[in-house]
């Protein structure tokens, strides 16, 4: 059987972290940032872990 491809777009959006979680950026910080206030934008910066109901699907596409 040939080896799975991983998938280029979750390569580049998903890492997992050392137990093996999958850590996501989180949305609505590419623009339209001026109506959006300092303290939301801020926690927005933060990266965040993906639902457990997502996990095993993205798991997949990284090949893991």
């Amino acid at each position: 059987m040939p080896k799975m491809k991983t998938n280029s777009g979750a390569k580049k959006r998903f890492k997992l972290t050392g137990k093996g979680r999958v850590k996501r950026r989180q949305a609505f910080m590419s623009h339209i940032l001026t109506k959006k206030n300092q303290k939301r934008k801020r926690h927005l910066r933060d990266a965040t872990l993906v639902a457990a109901a997502d996990e095993r699907r993205i798991k997949r596409l990284l090949g893991h």
